[in-house]
Parts: C-alpha cells; sequence; structure tokens
C-alpha cells in the first residue's frame, strides 16, 4: 500500500517529548524543566474572572492584549512583536517562511534543542549541524561559512546551560545574509539578554517563552521580537487566530506581574547554585548553567542506569540517548525540598 504521507514526512523521525506522567501521579518530575512554582497570581485571578463573551467571539488576530504587556514591560514598540502557540510556534513560522530544500538551509551548532531539526524536516529544508567547539565554545567561522537561510542560536542552550557571547551573536548577525534567531527561552534565569541586537540588526530575532520563567508551561505562550521587515513575512504564514483569548488575558497579566516573576526566578537560581553544589560532593561533573536545569555527569559516567533508578523511585530526570551526550543527565532544578529528594535518591543509589 502507498503511503498517504509525502515522502519527507515518512522519512523523518518525530519529536520526541520529556515523560509526562498520568494527572495524580506520584512523581517527582524534573525532566521538562517547568517553573516548579505557581503562576501569577495575576494570571491566576484572569482565569478565575473570565467573561464568558470573551469565548463567544472569535480572539485578536495579534493578540494585542498580550503585545502591549510585552511592549511596555520590555520596552519595544509593538509592532515588533508576533506572538505564538509557544515559541515553539514562532520557530515552526521561521521555517515555514524562510527554510526550503538544499538552497535554503537551515543551520545551528549541537548539541542544541532538536525540535530545530523536527520543523526543518517537515518543511523540508536541508540542516546543516555544527559541533560545538570545546568547553561549547560557538563555532563562529564555520557558522558564517555555511549562511544559512536560518541559523538557531538558542542562548541559552539546551541541553548544554550555557550562554552565548554577545560580541559572538553580534559578529554572527552582521556576517550572515539570511535570519539569525537567538532562541532565549531560558533567559529569565541568565544574567545576560541578546534583545538590543534586535536593534542592531534588521535580520535578528529573538525568541521567548511563558514555559519557564512565568510557570506557564500549560497554556503554550510565547514571543519573536524583530523589526517589522522581517516580521513581515511571518504574519503571512501564521494561523489567522492562533492565541486564544485566554491564552492572551492571562499571558498579558503575567508579563505585567514582572515583580512575581523575578522572585520566582531568584529562588530557582538560588536553588540551581545549592543543587549544584551537592551534586559535586556526590562526585557528580556539574558545568556552570544560565538556566532552570542542570547537565550532569555521573560519577562513573552510568547515566541511563541512574536515570532507570531514579525512575523506579518515582523521580524523573532526562536521558539523551545521543551521541555525546550518553553519559549525562539532565536535571530541571525543583524547590530545595524536592531537590533534597532527589540528592537522597542518589545517595541511595551511588
Amino acid at each position: 500500500m502507498s503511503s498517504y504521507f509525502r515522502p519527507a514526512v515518512d522519512a523523518m523521525e518525530g519529536y520526541i517529548p520529556g515523560e509526562q506522567p498520568k494527572p495524580g501521579t506520584r512523581i517527582l518530575k524534573l525532566n521538562t524543566n517547568e517553573n516548579p512554582y505557581p503562576p501569577s497570581p495575576e494570571a491566576m485571578a484572569v482565569l478565575r474572572n473570565l467573561d464568558g463573551e470573551l469565548l463567544r467571539r472569535y480572539p485578536h488576530p495579534y493578540a494585542n492584549t498580550f503585545r502591549e504587556a510585552i511592549a511596555q514591560a520590555l520596552e519595544i514598540p509593538l509592532d515588533w512583536i508576533i506572538v505564538g502557540n509557544g515559541s515553539d510556534e514562532i520557530l515552526n513560522l521561521l521555517i515555514r517562511a524562510c527554510g526550503e530544500g538544499d538552497h535554503r538551509q537551515v543551520v545551528y551548532p549541537t548539541p542544541t534543542y532538536v525540535l530545530y531539526k523536527t520543523l526543518a524536516a517537515i518543511q523540508p529544508a536541508t540542516v546543516l549541524e555544527i559541533p560545538y567547539g570545546e568547553n561549547y565554545q560557538l563555532p563562529l567561522d564555520a557558522l558564517l561559512n555555511a549562511q544559512g537561510a536560518v541559523t538557531f542560536i538558542a542562548s541559552p542552550n539546551s541541553p548544554s546551560g550555557h550562554l552565548v557571547s554577545n560580541d559572538d551573536l553580534r559578529r554572527l548577525a552582521a556576517g550572515l545574509s539570511g535570519v539569525l534567531v537567538i532562541d532565549e527561552a531560558y533567559i529569565d534565569f541568565a544574567n545576560d539578554t541578546a534583545l538590543p541586537l534586535v536593534r542592531e540588526f534588521e535580520n535578528v530575532m529573538v525568541t521567548r517563552t511563558l514555559s519557564k520563567g512565568y510557570s506557564l508551561a500549560g497554556l503554550r505562550l510565547g514571543f519573536g521580537i524583530a523589526q517589522p521587515k522581517l516580521l513581515s513575512g511571518l504574519f503571512k504564514v501564521k494561523d489567522s487566530y492562533n492565541i486564544d483569548a485566554i491564552a492572551a488575558l492571562m499571558g498579558a497579566a503575567a508579563m505585567a506581574d514582572q515583580t512575581y516573576k523575578n522572585q520566582c526566578a531568584e529562588r530557582v537560581k538560588h536553588s540551581r547554585q545549592h543543587l549544584s553544589q551537592e551534586l559535586q560532593k556526590l562526585g557528580f561533573k556539574v558545568p556552570p548553567s544560565q538556566t532552570n536545569f542542570l547537565l550532569v555527569t555521573p560519577p562513573r559516567e552510568n547515566a541511563e542506569e541512574i536515570y532507570l533508578g531514579l525512575k523506579a523511585r518515582g523521580i524523573l530526570v532526562r536521558y539523551f540517548n545521543h551521541s555525546g551526550l550518553e553519559k549525562q543527565l539532565r536535571i530541571t532544578v525543583g524547590t530545595d525540598e524536592q531537590n533534597q529528594t532527589l540528592i537522597e535518591a542518589l545517595i541511595d543509589l551511588i
């Protein structure tokens, strides 16, 4: 029987998300980088006081309530913002609008967020993966030589947790003829941002999400920031009403409550430092992280064994059975109490 699907879809591998336990399951979930603290009380108040009339009508096609809150919080013009169903949708729009076949390829350093490869395969667009250098040094010359139609740089990066310097990103933006996308999904836990580069370069977009810093992973809301010329093509390919009215209002409230978000982020950063120290006492190698997770190497490099042992004890962490990562685990930073539970389980295991 012939396939129902395009050859590109038949040939590709789908994205495999982290394990999601059933609701009510007694699991300590430290595998998908959710924020351990609840969303802003202001955002939750929107949900409790929702007007049904809001649901009867179509939402604003550009989610302007949310865009206005972003513009005010980040001090950028409204027309420099595009909103997506998670920042993943913005990444998808970029590849759909800019990537195609061999002559408009998608380029990124690796290891990094594997969804880039999945989205390019769906298009399809040829992918060029360029390995990071030692200690995750950005392969700047190779990225410039590739001249991708879209070049993705996750900063801070997953799964490594490192931040790419703005000096390197500036050199990259200046030398590329295509679009440079700086994926700042974890920026709320970092010490610097590449957002100023958007004002300097017409070909730069910064993407962000409310899933991490704002504790709204279940809402699916993100955004991209770029100059209007770059956004114009993305607006052509986005869905008519891609953001529902509830998400736009809750997102606006969460974005306006920067004080709460920053307080939660500081708590995560403090816990990250303490968890790193405790893991190092157990013999783990723990590089510095600018995210809400740690990429660690166990003392005996038996990452899969420890992953399975923790899972049997009701604790989920992320194990990537990929070349270069098979000896490492990615551990989401939880509350201090959750992190202590993890440490006690690891003591028992090793």
